[in-house]
């Protein structure tokens, strides 16, 4: 950047006309569309109004149903939901607590059909002072925590379009939930490694449980990947001083949000010191065979997982997208040493054990990704990595070593299905004193969205394990005050932007999740939104859905022909109590405190979502 004030680089990143200039190979695949064609957005319909409210709304030509809700069943044998008598036996089979990412996988497996599938959607944390009556003071430890871990994971449902709605099916062979108590497979090259080894498990390769999950991904042979979020936020007690393991907690920022540690001694560090390390990975899962055991793939890195959208690459390689859900962490991307076989879905389930991570660092005219092997740089013995699976346990601390460019708490990552080009969501970074030019606002109130553009491989398509793309600011989130470069005619204000997806046309799918806090500041619910991402009306922001009070939404996932979108709406009531609650969504009954849950979005007349 010598040479040129930080000004004039924000400038040029952020114009929605600028063509790339990078190198050559680059060159012709980083420019930007004309504007010369007059084209109008392609999407017809109307945004809806942003306004606060107890209930959520929708734009006109739409409808909305509630496919399923905390405390639902999943298992045939589940029990009637009763939220003034949980327990942990009972939400094993319920489905859980403020679900996040949705996948939808059509049945029979490798088919396109948009009638019949299989869900699978996580369930990211708890919160007890909305599913307990005062606060869960009522319950013992033991049982309030037995009841949050069941929560937590994920479940997995079989679906069915009759008559324009959705059904969940009752007495499905697949129907599964996968708990903080799950017995989970370790694999890959920290499998095994002292460092994972714990009292229930001196082998190091079989962990119990998977916690915070927010984002995720399909995989092209048809299995799950959930990433593991929040999990530093569940451990108490204390590592001896100066011990490795304590640095390492605290560049993961590990706390103890929940009180898991006075009911289950794998919670409490003082106990056992190597738990931490069995979580904050990615962890596949099949849902088609229901006898299968959900496994954390260690080659994938440890750390604030959102994302992990596979892609494929020209020479056939799967490509894995991931952020780190924190402030001034990274991006990562991770390329497999051998090749997909969509065709032998069995084949290939330890794909994701072998293979390449990397970190993403940003210049002025490209984005380079960089290696984190173990020998390399600086990842050798004299600074604590000894092996592959000390880079892979403290990828934090790797990426730092190589100088990847701190980023906006990045989240998801989608690559368009039409043009390749790969899209990172960064909600907000309040922590931020010094921009840079792939963040280029201090105090990120509103957060930002990139465009990275893979370079044309010999058969002219995007290859997304080249070492270097090109890259653009696709917009800066906010009003006008904030410098907000949203297309100036768009319909809704887009703040603190989190998930994203693409429907089988193309166009960019936005959910948000500015907390009760934000929504109060701006006046803004949040929702989802959608824009072109070619055209004269490129980042032109329609808002289809406005969620409730004190909501997030998350997981947008649309059926293969698009004429369903399935969200997760998410902590509706935030900032309320179960006694007392903002918002009584979706039931509005007085015996039931709000529920997350998730919706299925239709046209009116059957027609694709979006128009």
């Amino acid at each position: 950047m010598a040479g040129k004030p930080l000004a004039d680089l924000i400038a040029a990143r952020v114009s929605r006309r600028t063509v790339f200039k990078g190198l050559g190979a680059l060159a012709a695949a980083s420019a930007l569309p004309s504007c010369a064609n007059g084209a109008s957005s392609s999407l017809t319909f109307k945004s809806v109004a942003q306004k606060l409210s107890p209930d959520d709304a929708l734009a006109d030509g739409y409808e909305r149903a509630i496919l399923i809700r905390w405390g639902d069943a999943v298992l045939d044998d589940a029990a009637r939901f009763d939220p003034e008598a949980q327990t942990g036996d009972a939400q094993a089979r319920q489905f859980g607590y403020n679900n996040d990412f949705v996948a939808y996988l059509p049945l029979p497996r490798g088919s396109a059909n948009s009638e019949r599938g299989l869900l699978w959607v996580n369930h990211e944390y708890t919160s007890n002072e909305r599913m307990f009556a005062a606060a869960g003071e009522t319950l013992d430890p033991p049982v309030r925590v037995a009841v949050c871990k069941a929560a937590h994971g994920g479940s997995l449902i079989e679906i069915e379009l009759r008559d324009g709605r959705w059904n969940v099916m009752a007495d499905s062979p697949y129907a599964r939930r996968v708990t903080a108590d799950t017995e989970i497979d370790i694999s890959g090259p920290a499998a095994g490694h002292t460092r994972l080894m714990t009292g229930g498990d001196p082998t190091g390769r079989r962990a119990r449980g998977t916690i915070g999950n927010c984002a995720g991904g399909r995989t092209p042979w048809g299995t799950v990947l959930t990433a593991e979020e929040g999990s530093f936020n569940y451990f108490s007690g204390n590592l001896p001083v100066d011990s490795r393991e304590l640095e390492n907690a605290k560049r993961m920022r590990v706390r103890d949000s929940y009180g898991w540690g006075v009911a289950d001694p794998r919670f409490d560090l003082a106990r056992e010191p190597n738990e931490m390390n069995r979580f904050n990975w990615i962890v596949e899962i099949d849902p088609y065979e229901p006898g299968t055991s959900p496994v954390k793939r260690t080659a994938l890195g440890r750390f604030v997982h959102e994302a992990a959208t596979v892609v494929v690459a020209p020479d056939g390689r799967a490509v894995v997208y991931m952020g780190d859900d924190g402030p001034n962490e990274y991006i990562y991307r991770f390329v497999s040493r051998d090749r997909v076989d969509a065709d032998d879905p069995k084949a290939k389930w330890g794909l994701l054990d072998e293979g390449t991570l990397y970190v993403a660092r940003f210049d002025e005219t490209e984005l380079e990704w960089i290696p984190l092997v173990q020998g390399a740089d600086l990842l050798i013995d004299v600074n604590g990595f000894v092996s592959q699976a000390d880079v892979l346990i403290e990828t934090r601390a790797a990426a730092d070593l190589v100088k990847a460019t701190p980023m906006d708490r990045p989240e998801d990552i989608e690559a368009s299905p039409i043009t390749g080009r790969v899209y990172v969501v960064l909600t907000d970074n309040l922590g931020r004193e010094e921009p840079n030019v792939a963040n280029p606002r201090a105090n990120n109130l509103y957060g930002h969205i990139l465009e990275l553009v893979p370079p044309a491989g010999s058969d002219g398509k995007p290859d997304h394990a080249a070492d270097r793309f090109a890259w653009n600011v696709f917009l800066l989130a906010g009003d006008e005050a904030s410098g907000a470069t949203a297309h100036p005619q768009s319909e809704a204000k887009l703040g603190m932007p989190d998930n994203c997806a693409f429907d089988p046309k193309g166009r960019l799918w936005i959910a948000t999740d500015k907390s009760i806090r934000g929504q109060n500041a701006t006046g803004w619910p949040d929702g989802l939104y959608a824009c072109d991402t070619d055209g004269p009306e490129r980042a032109l922001l329609k808002m289809l859905y406005a969620a409730p009070i004190g909501a997030e939404v998350c997981g947008p996932e649309f059926t293969p022909d698009g004429t369903t979108l399935f969200l997760a709406v998410q902590h509706p009531g935030e900032g309320s109590t179960f006694d007392e609650p903002s918002t009584r969504w979706p039931d509005f009954e007085d015996s039931m405190p709000p529920r997350p849950s998730v919706i299925a979005i239709r046209r009116r007349d059957g027609g694709p979502v979006g128009g």
